[in-house]
This record gives C-alpha cells, structure tokens and sequence, in this order.
C-alpha cells in the first residue's frame, strides 16, 4: 500500500502533506512508498548530509529486528510497547517477536495520522497473539501507559521499545523523564530497547543532517553523543556489548560493522 498521485491530492483530514513528518521521512530513506513530496526533499537533503543515510536507516532496523528476537526467544519476553513505531516496513515489532513466541502481545504507539491509517491495514497479529495501535505522543507517558494498559499486562515484564524516536525529543521537553517515568511503570525484569542518532559518529556529516530537518518545518532532532544516551540506561543493567553503534550490536556472522551513526542498546531492570 502506497501513496500514488491521487493520495497525495486527498491525504486524512487531519494531515497536511506539505509539513515534513519523520515517520514518513525515515520510510523514505527505507525505499517506502508511504511518503509526500515533501518528506521525499527532506530525505535526499539527508542523504546529501549523509550519503550512509539508507544504510544507516536499515541497520536500525537490523537492529532492532537482532534485540526484539533476543527478547521474544531468549528472554522469556511476551509484551513489547513500541513506542515511535513509524509506518509499516518488513520485519516490524510484531512479526519479529511472534515468530519466536506467537502469543506475544505488541502495542504500537505513534503520533501521526497516516502511521495510524497503515498500521490499521497491515499490522495484523498472529492467531494467538494480540497486536494493536494507538495514537498518542511521547510527550505524554502516562496517557501511553493508561491506553497500553488495556492490553498490555504492566505487572510482568515488558519489552520497552525506544527506537530511534528519543532524537525526536529536545531536552526542553525532558526526555530522560519521559524515560524514567515509563520505566517505573514496569516492572523488574522489563527491558529497554533504544537506538538514538549520534552527535559523536561523523560528526560533521550529522551537523548537516541536523540543520537540514531541523530548517525543513519537520520534527526537530537533537543529537545526543555516546555519554548523553547512555545516561538514558541509568539504573538498568546494560547488556553485552554495552551501548554501540546498531552494526556493532551483536551482529550477524559476516554482517558489514562499519560503525553507522546511531547508538544502540539493550538493557534489563533489575
């Protein structure tokens, strides 16, 4: 399902194809089809910045294909909150984790309006497992957790899932809080699953990236470097490898581990 000509000339009513969005930016930078002009020039803005941009935006999603399947086959995992899901690509929360245990419960949550009609149509569960959307901000946790509740058991362990969204949240906005305020919602035994782009890989090339989204009437994004997100895990118990960038997050015998300009990593509550 993509946007073809005339779903560009009548987008949902509450969405205004003009104004760049993130989701469909990074869908872009995926080879999606579900995109606007728009976010298509702010794309290859990025990928001017950045020429690894595609590469980049696929080894996040490698990445969290790699720690999701972790969880659902190894950790005993069988609930995942997804929050900043984006559109519908392959391998997505759901599929990964119900392949390994197909009773697993996912709940996605995401803010924009198209996200929500796709997710709808292509986001369907396993016979045994539950899969559901719902449209809320990152911004307000505890609406996120009062709507995830009514799926989603909060009294066992959960797979918190932040996967690059927490660049999508200036510090005035207090994304550290927002994380902790999520993490005391779950208990012992939850994991954290975070991916977040780098000020402190290519350094340069991430500055040009950053100015171009950030001029493009877009979500602004804030680089964070290595010590910034890793203070995201503060009182979790990092698994091994620790905070590295995705390709370098155990990955796949013969995987290219040219370091991308995202830091990723895996942690348990204790």
């Amino acid at each position: 399902m993509g946007l073809d000509a005339a779903d560009e000339e009548q987008p949902p009513a509450n969405l205004n194809p003009d104004i760049p969005h993130v989701a469909r930016i990074y869908d872009y930078l995926l080879g999606g089809r579900n995109n606007y002009a728009a976010d298509r020039a702010v794309g290859e803005q990025i990928i001017a910045a950045v020429p690894d941009a595609r590469a980049s935006v696929l080894a996040n999603r490698a990445f969290l294909s790699r720690s999701v399947h972790h969880l659902a086959a190894e950790a005993g995992i069988r609930q995942f909150l997804d929050i900043g899901t984006g559109l519908p690509s392959a391998n997505n929360t759901h599929e990964v984790a119900q392949r390994a245990a197909p009773t697993t419960r996912v709940v996605y949550v995401d803010n924009d309006p198209i996200v929500l009609v796709h997710a709808k149509a292509l986001l369907t569960s396993s016979p045994q497992g539950t899969t559901t959307y719902i449209e809320a901000d990152l911004r307000n946790p505890d609406i996120i957790l009062k709507k995830a509740a009514t799926t989603l058991d909060l009294t066992q362990p959960v797979g918190l899932m932040l996967v690059a969204i927490l660049h999508c949240v200036t510090d005035e906005d207090n994304p550290y809080e927002i994380v902790t305020t999520l993490l005391n919602a779950i208990p012992p035994g939850s994991h954290l699953i975070l991916s977040h782009l780098a000020s402190d890989i290519i350094p340069e090339e991430m500055r040009g990236l950053e100015k171009s989204v950030n001029e493009s009437e877009s979500e602004n994004v804030t680089l964070r470097s290595h010590k910034q997100v890793l203070r995201f895990f503060d009182g979790l118990e990092l698994l091994e490898p620790g905070l590295v960038p995705t390709t370098q997050w155990r990955p796949e015998p013969g995987a290219d581990t040219t370091p991308m300009p995202v830091w990723a990593g895996l942690a348990r509550k204790p």
